[in-house]
């Protein structure tokens, strides 16, 4: 049958054929989306070197029970 490699290829000469208009703002947004992540993970290791714990303010409160829900069919 047809191997990894094959398939990757035939995958990209489908994308680039079919979508060759939207390959621009593909891979603009993928840019994009790995400048994002490459900068909250630089954050989050500068967090976790200064020794702030990683997640976020507790909120203590009182859980409320709640009668007027309707039945359940």
């Amino acid at each position: 049958m047809f191997g990894l490699g094959e398939l990757a290829l035939i995958l990209l000469v489908v994308v680039v054929v079919l979508g060759i208009r939207k390959l621009p703002e593909l891979t603009r947004s993928a840019g994009r989306a790995a400048r994002i992540f490459k900068s909250e993970a630089g954050a989050l290791k500068e967090q976790e070197s200064a020794g702030a714990p990683l997640s976020g303010p507790v909120v203590e409160g009182v859980v409320v029970q709640r009668d007027d829900r309707p039945p359940r069919a």
